[in-house]
């Protein structure tokens, strides 16, 4: 980072100071001694040289981060710069106007790159943590003509958007009985679900296709106020069609996001007050 002024001229005036010859000939302590007017002209030019080169380096820096041909971030990038509805000019990957950020046809929110065999699969959703939905067909449509475009040559590309995968847990939960009551809320009346608050806020903490770690779930749960214990029986997820899995270490969502199954839930969650 570029030094101020005031830096740079302290640096001179030290240097000056440190040379006997300079200072038997530089007497004058004025501050419009020609000597001391000569090290502000030149602190000012460091100063200026040093900022344009701090900003050639961060413009230099970002272009590389954003614009690497063939790397996985490239096509996650691109793939948020999508306008639904608007013309992609010929040879080029980048829109004429440019969309502001929140402007309605900005549709993909998440979007993340996996290699699967010979191809990239980009997942995308749409919405808000917690509220992250699947593209309709003709969203997805469109955006995957325009992956298509402005893909490298040579690089097949699988454009994906589903529903989140469901997770389903079974569970028993030893509650204290002095904060939770056996429904699971409290007894003061601040929540009514706080284990099925717990889980929502675990599910969205996870990041677009975030990992869940089946050992996180289970501290996440023992961290809500009056679990004692929190007994993992069977904890699955699936999507689409798939049989349910059974997680037993951890589970990357196939549409990059979880939703919890709230009927299975509550038919799936056993409370029993612990007196131990």
């Amino acid at each position: 980072m570029g030094r101020s002024i005031a830096t740079i001229q302290t640096g001179i005036w030290d240097a000056v100071l440190a040379d006997t010859t300079l200072v038997a000939e530089l007497t004058s302590t004025s501050t419009l001694a020609i000597w001391w007017l000569w090290t502000w002209v030149i602190a000012t030019q460091m100063f200026v040289m040093e900022g344009l080169t701090d900003f050639a380096q961060l413009e230099v820096t970002n272009i590389i981060a954003t614009q690497k041909p063939h790397s996985l971030q490239w096509y996650a990038t691109k793939a948020l710069a999508f306008q639904y509805g608007a013309a992609l000019p010929a040879d080029t990957d980048v829109y004429n106007p440019v969309a502001a950020a929140g402007d309605p046809s900005l549709i993909v929110t998440f979007a993340v790159a996996v290699e699967i065999s010979n191809r990239v699969r980009i997942k995308v959703a749409t919405g808000t943590v917690g509220a992250l939905s699947a593209l309709s067909t003709p969203q997805l449509t469109a955006f995957s003509t325009y992956m298509g475009r402005i893909k490298d040559a040579g690089v097949k590309v699988l454009c994906t958007s589903g529903p989140g995968d469901t997770f389903q847990p079974t569970q028993t939960i030893y509650y204290d009985p002095l904060i939770l009551d056996n429904t699971g809320a409290r007894l003061d009346g601040t929540e009514a679900t706080p284990i099925q608050d717990a889980i929502n806020t675990f599910l969205n903490g996870l990041g677009f296709n975030g990992k869940l770690r089946l050992n996180d779930y289970i501290a996440a749960m023992q961290a809500v106020a009056g679990v004692i214990i929190a007994d993992e029986v069977s904890i699955q997820a699936f999507y689409g069609a798939v049989a349910p899995v059974v997680i037993t270490t951890e589970y990357t969502p196939d549409a990059g996001y979880l939703v919890l199954d709230t009927v299975w839930f509550a038919a799936h969650i056993n409370y029993v007050a612990y007196t131990g």
